[in-house]
């Protein structure tokens, strides 16, 4: 045998070895991509940690474990303080759309209360241990004045605006009656919506959820006295009776949603740049918040 031949073998064997390769790689890719095994029914996880700032990874999570033939029922575990509203009615609609799809049951940590908490009350089962922190069904809005330090060192602000309440909230000067009227109206409008949004997801009078909306914390078991909560229980008996619900007999097998695996640069610039902006844009400007007191 010559050398032509020889090589011509050598890299006829590369090739094979190397799309051999990237066929096991492009294969592993999809089956963790879709957070799934290969086969039987299995029981998804999803987590709710920290702040609530941001919905779209938890949004995008609900929507591909529904949409997932394999995934028979998804236990939410939310461990959060609550956080701002927009993003915590979002969650709230999409933990809605899963449970009338599919089973899913939430199992609270250590507080799952305000915005933790609107988010678990659609949910087709809520789990709670005796002593999570849970309810606190109420809104606060945040506000700051510095005119009396600008005061002190004699900086001077002046502002010019298109109307009247343009710059409501201002931290430079006294908040006006008016204002106050002003605030005070959309702080209502949105506790009645965290109101209306627990009684359609726990099927509850509104009435009898409005007498619990004055913003106080209830351990598990008072939640569960009132109705707030079906089962006193940890994790894992959330996990059962997720199983239990779809069908699933035996022990289920969990699945994640694949975690991301970001580069070393991403890390070093991408993820500091994006935790910066992310705690200004929690930490600063006029928002309103479902969030227990002393949660952040």
């Amino acid at each position: 045998m010559n050398t032509k031949s020889l090589l011509i073998g050598l890299l006829i064997g590369i090739v094979i070895m190397f799309l051999c390769i990237v066929t096991a790689a492009i294969m592993y890719g999809l089956v963790r991509s879709k957070g799934t095994v290969l086969t039987g029914s299995a029981v998804g996880v999803i987590e709710m940690k920290g702040m609530i700032a941001d919905s779209t990874d938890i949004t995008k999570q609900l929507i591909e474990f529904r949409d997932n033939d394999r995934i028979k029922a998804v236990v939410f575990r939310i461990d959060s303080p609550g956080g701002v509203v927009g993003p915590s009615q979002e969650i709230y609609e999409e933990v809605r759309k899963f449970a009338a799809k599919k089973k899913l049951v939430v199992s609270m940590g250590s507080v799952a209360a305000s915005g933790g908490y609107y988010i678990a009350a659609p949910a087709t089962m809520i789990y709670a241990n005796p002593g999570t922190l849970t309810g606190s069904i109420g809104v606060l809005m945040k506000l700051s004045n510095v005119q009396g330090l600008l005061d002190k060192i004699g900086l001077y602000s002046f502002v010019l605006k298109s109307g009247k309440f343009k710059d409501s909230g201002s931290p430079v000067r006294p908040m006006t009656n008016e204002e106050r009227q002003l605030f005070q109206g959309v702080i209502d409008s949105m506790h009645g919506q965290f109101v209306r949004a627990v009684a359609e997801g726990r099927k509850l009078p509104v009435e009898t959820v409005r007498t619990l909306a004055d913003g106080r914390v209830f351990s598990g078991e008072q939640a569960l006295q009132v109705k707030l909560v079906d089962k006193i229980g940890n994790f894992q008996d959330a996990v059962d009776a997720a199983a239990k619900m779809a069908g699933i007999e035996g022990k289920p097998k969990l699945i994640y949603p694949e975690e991301k695996r970001p580069s070393l640069l991403s890390l070093l610039v991408e993820g500091t740049s994006a935790r910066i902006v992310e705690k200004i844009k929690t930490e600063s400007g006029l928002k309103a918040v479902y969030e227990m007191p002393g949660g952040n």
